[in-house]
């Protein structure tokens, strides 16, 4: 960690600290501290979504971890989502959508205007990170917990233009439609009659390359993760990564307030979400690919530019993790594959598509699958 982060991880500004150990302070020093309201669970560490906090696009071994949390951890990762936002004007998306300059749009305002892009031309999402877990090695994996998922501002941005999308040659004006949040009705609204339920999830959860990989966009997603846009990953559920570099590297933003399978207008409700979630390092449990859990069913991951191939790699991961993990055949776990797993689109927007394999347990009547949540 270069010495200028170190120095202000340990001193106060102006907008607060930028990584909290929150061990040892009182609940009222807490609810002072946070941007939002206390959650279920009391995280170890808060980071909050601050310049200083932001990486703009990109995953790599090189990028300074803002923060240093022990396996095991509770962490609070605050984000932003700046889509709709301009950088030259950013005040003018609010003012023109009659939302107010609160303290989460000027922390928006404030890293639009001040962390910088990839300086080769990588492009993505803003992103809060890294975070180094203790203990993480190549060759271990990590399992993240999703404890909470909170919103700090009560809207969300939808998207479409030309050139962009699952049918970018019929889209022929670009339009941005911003969807209020009635939070009591746990709904999202463009307009009076239509009703989206919330479903929060990160679009993006990522590890670092390898560090012969240099820096990654953090559009497509890879096997370390990242712009998977797995519409399940909600609170309660659990993704789990391949780890290439020491630490891990954690980062996260791109928070979807909800999203259809597909994600096919090029975006969901692309939202701000106050992250908290659980590291737990797994030592020498090899991935190749993502894998997650929700209390009902195991995911397998398939990835590629090719949705055909990503099917395929869909199909070969849930065969896999069904002979290897649950010690059935391979034939034994196609057959199984094919009469009770469903293969749903992720996303055909990311460059790198991807397919998800949702496996039920409730099939495998002989076992029993303990669960956190």
């Amino acid at each position: 960690m270069k010495s200028s982060r170190r120095i202000f991880l340990r001193r106060s500004t102006r907008s607060g600290l930028a990584i909290l150990s929150t061990s040892g302070l009182s609940a009222n020093t807490l609810q002072e501290l946070a941007t939002k309201p206390t959650v279920a669970f009391k995280p170890d560490y808060v980071v909050r979504s601050l310049p200083e906090n932001m990486v703009w696009g990109y995953y790599g071994a090189d990028v300074p971890p803002v923060a240093n949390v022990k396996d095991g951890a509770v962490v609070e990762i605050q984000t932003v989502n700046p889509s709709g936002v301009s950088r030259p004007n950013p005040e003018e998306f609010y003012n023109k959508n009659n939302l107010p300059l609160d303290q989460h749009a000027q922390e928006v305002i404030a890293i639009l205007k001040n962390v910088k892009p990839e300086p080769s031309g990588i492009r993505g999402h803003m992103l809060t990170g890294p975070v180094f877990i203790e203990g993480a090695a190549p060759g271990d994996s990590l399992e993240i917990r999703i404890l909470d998922m909170t919103f700090p501002a009560p809207f969300g941005v939808n998207s479409v233009w030309p050139g962009g999308g699952g049918i970018p040659d019929e889209v022929k004006t670009r339009e941005t439609f911003v969807y209020r949040y009635d939070m009591k009705r746990k709904t999202a609204s463009l307009k009076e009659g239509i009703d989206i339920p919330l479903k929060p999830f990160m679009g993006v959860m990522a590890l670092s390359p390898p560090a012969d990989m240099g820096h990654q966009s953090s559009i497509p997603p890879n096997f370390y993760g990242g712009n998977l846009d797995i519409k399940h990953l909600t609170k309660g559920t659990t993704l789990y990564l391949p780890v290439s570099v020491a630490g891990g590297l954690f980062t996260t933003g791109d928070g979807h307030g909800a999203q259809g399978n597909g994600e096919v207008s090029g975006v969901a409700i692309e939202t701000a979400i106050n992250l908290t979630v659980k590291f737990i390092v797994h030592k020498g449990k090899t991935l190749k690919q993502p894998r997650a859990e929700t209390p009902t069913h195991f995911i397998a991951v398939g990835l590629d530019k090719d949705l055909n191939k990503a099917m395929k790699n869909a199909l070969s991961e849930a065969c896999a993790f069904i002979k290897d993990e649950l010690g059935f055949t391979f034939n034994e776990a196609l057959s199984i594959a094919s009469t009770a797993v469903d293969f749903e689109v992720s996303q055909v927007v990311d460059q790198t598509l991807g397919v998800h394999a949702m496996i039920p347990k409730a099939i495998f009547t002989k076992k029993k699958f303990d669960y956190w949540a």
